[in-house]
């Protein structure tokens, strides 16, 4: 009988060794199992706790708030570059026409003057010295004048020396009606004193004259005599 009890011991014994070692095993494996889980619960939440969004959020609206201040800065420079351009334009269009418009004055004063001492030669005149004279009104002439004149002195000369003719002519007034830098209209006003066979005392015409003149060669001609 003891034999038996202690062969059923013994039987009991490896049972719960038997046991014991499984349950053991059964902790190893949960425990493995999760060790295993471990690195991804993690890699889960460790981002979450790092909270990498934050940095992004922060960089982003700095980028906003600086990125109009930049286009702000090259529209400003880019306008005040066109005003430059502008102001400088301008102020190069405006000497340029106060260029212009005092080449025209001179050449209109200019115009006058040749005027004036033409005038005074055409309307003067002596018996004595007719081809002197002709020569002189000649050399201030030029297109449509010159040839008028040139096609009439030979019927002119000889009236002037049958009626012993004399004239001397001032200009008492001159004004510039219009002109550009190689062309003016000068209006004259003519005093001239006129004596010859006919009329012994000399006599004071008073005439109006209308000169066009025209720069040749450097010098004003007239090229058009008109009494309006």
């Amino acid at each position: 009988m003891k034999l038996k009890t202690d062969k059923r011991r013994d039987v009991f014994d490896e049972a719960v060794e038997d046991t014991e070692d499984a349950e053991v095993e059964a902790l190893d494996v949960a425990e493995s199992e999760d060790t295993a889980t471990e690195p991804e619960s993690d890699e889960v939440t460790g981002p979450s706790d790092e909270k990498p969004s934050d940095k992004p959020s922060n960089e982003k609206p700095a980028e906003t708030v600086t990125s109009p201040n930049q286009r702000r800065g090259v529209v400003l420079g880019v306008a005040a570059g066109i005003l430059v351009a502008a102001l400088l334009g301008g102020g190069g269009f405006v000497g340029w026409q106060l260029w212009q418009t005092k080449q025209v004055i001179a050449a209109g004063n200019q115009a006058k003057d040749a005027a004036v001492n033409y005038a005074q030669v055409l309307t003067s005149i002596d018996s004595n010295k007719v081809d002197e004279n002709f020569d002189q009104v000649l050399a201030g002439a030029t297109g449509e004048f010159k040839d008028m004149y040139s096609q009439s002195s030979m019927q002119l000369r000889q009236l002037l020396i049958e009626n012993k003719a004399t004239a001397h002519g001032v200009v008492v007034e001159s004004a510039v009606q219009s002109a550009t830098k190689n062309k003016a209209v000068v209006l004259l006003f003519v005093d001239q004193s006129v004596q010859n066979t006919a009329v012994p005392d000399p006599r004071i015409d008073r005439s109006r004259i209308k000169m066009t003149m025209e720069k040749v060669d450097g010098q004003w001609k007239a090229s058009k005599v008109e009494l309006p």
